[in-house]
């Protein structure tokens, strides 16, 4: 069912980091803001936005999608909008001087995963009725999978 698949392909896409992040650690966390700040003090992104984190959601989701049949390109083209709708969800909390990882419901779960549903909405002709529904069923899911992983020491906050 097209719709299971849209929602694990956003799963992986915001997952992928947070389990290479585990792996890994530490190692090659470089933030993609490179530490820059704007002129409101905040950083443009966080140090928790890194080149680990887009790389992973970028090769594990684009896998995935190769895996469930879809074109490789399609399936790069779907992680790299729930990259940049991750983005721009972090460049609006910086600039309500949320701190890096801080808690903003909706605004951490519609960008990501509205973003890549309207970049394959002509492709796999989706509903406008499908798109809400998939992007309430992300808003879900992410919750209580943020939960388990922080339950199991994988992630470090519940949200």
């Amino acid at each position: 069912m097209l719709e299971i698949e849209l929602i694990l392909l956003l799963m992986t896409a915001n997952g992928a980091p947070i389990i290479f992040r585990w792996l890994s650690g530490a190692r090659y966390a470089w933030p993609l803001d490179a530490g820059l700040k704007l002129a409101d003090g905040h950083p443009l992104f966080g140090a928790s936005k890194t080149l680990r984190g887009v790389l992973a959601a970028l090769l594990c989701t684009t896998l995935l999608a190769w895996l469930m049949g879809w074109p490789p390109l399609l399936g790069l083209l779907f992680a790299a909008m729930a990259m940049l709708g991750d983005l721009l969800a972090s460049l609006i909390k910086r600039r309500l001087a949320i701190p890096a990882s801080g808690m903003a419901p909706g605004l951490d779960q519609i960008p990501e995963s509205l973003l890549p549903l309207l970049a394959v909405r002509g492709v796999l002709e989706l509903s406008w009725l499908q798109i809400i529904l998939i992007v309430l069923a992300f808003i879900v899911l992410d919750y209580l999978l943020s939960f388990i992983l922080y339950r199991l020491h994988i992630r470090q906050h519940p949200y």
